[in-house]
Parts: C-alpha cells; structure tokens; sequence
C-alpha cells in the first residue's frame, strides 16, 4: 500500500469490533515506529504505557471524551470499544516542552496500525489527573494523548467540505461517518 493510500485509509475511527484483540507485541511494534521517527532536538522525551487487557482498557475507557461535534453520542457502546491503547507521555526529566513530537509519533503508530489492518484515533480530551491515578502514572510524565485501536466498525467517508466552509464531521441515517476536508485549492496559499 502506498502512502497515500494509508493516509486516505488512516481515518479516526471511534468505534471497533472489540473482541478482535491486539497482541502486546503488535502494540510494541508500533511503538516502534514511533521510537524511529523524528524527534525534536533528538531529545527522545517521549514514553508510551500499552494496553491490551479488558481490565485496564476500561480504566482507561472511562477517562476520554470521543467526539466533540457528535453532541448526541458519549462514545463506543460495550462490544465497540477500542482492543488496545497507547498512551504517550512526555518525560519532563528530559524537557519541559515536547514540540510536536507527540503528533508526529502518534501519526506513526496509526499508518503503522493500518498497515496492519487495524485503525484507530487520537484523543486529547482525556480526564488527565483521573488517568494518572488510575495507572499510578509517575509525576514527571506528563500526558499527551491516547491511541485507541482495534479493528474498526464504522465506515468513514472523506468528502469536499462545501462552499460554506464547515469542516464538522457529522454521521447520516446509516451511521456512516463524514469528514469534509477543505479543498486542496483553498490550503495552498501561493
């Protein structure tokens, strides 16, 4: 597959067939991706807590927050909820400030997840002091975001934004979930 195409593939995906699990080292090999990309400085601040076990993924579950202009939808139902997580943390030993080392790792992970078939998403609304008391998560880690992943149970449909410009993904009568993209035209300013 070629880049673009697991770009175009690469979608948030928010809800999963949750009994396909994702193995431990399958999550370590992605992290792996993450550890070879480019990284500010060389610093390397980043840190990663996996998880793949029911037990933790619901601790962890119940602190994210899933989408933002789905206003009538708290998120995965039981049997749609993510296999596994990456946590990414960034380790303030090393540096107080993680640029966008956490964006680039985390795009990593997820061209790396679906070349492997699975899917995923990002998210940054997470209940972070809730989070780190329930994995006892050391003070100097601050974190970053979380990686849901698992084989995913939603289509999701790239369009053309329209001519009003509203960029909010929304779901129609068929669950199918919509991302308009603004036109190439109208990113590239010269």
């Amino acid at each position: 597959m070629n880049i673009k195409s697991l770009i175009q593939k690469n979608r948030s995906y928010r809800r999963f067939h949750q009994e396909k699990t994702i193995s431990n080292k399958t999550l370590v090999d992605l992290v792996d991706l993450a550890r070879l990309s480019a990284s500010g400085a060389n610093l390397q601040p980043l840190k990663f807590i996996l998880s793949c076990t029911p037990e933790r993924n619901e601790k962890i579950f119940s602190t994210l927050a899933w989408a933002g202009y789905l206003k009538d939808w708290t998120g995965p139902a039981e049997g749609e909820k993510p296999a596994a997580y990456i946590i990414i943390l960034g380790d303030s030993n090393i540096t107080k400030s993680f640029g966008c080392d956490q964006g680039i790792a985390a795009q990593s992970i997820l061209l790396g997840a679906v070349e492997k078939g699975w899917g995923g998403c990002i998210l940054g609304s997470i209940q972070r002091k809730e989070l780190r008391e329930k994995l006892q998560i050391p003070s100097q880690l601050e974190i970053l975001l979380v990686i849901a992943l698992g084989k995913p149970a939603e289509k999701v449909e790239i369009e053309t934004s329209k001519a009003d410009g509203n960029i909010k993904y929304w779901r129609d009568e068929k669950d199918v979930h919509h991302v308009p993209k603004r036109p190439l035209q109208e990113i590239i300013v010269d």
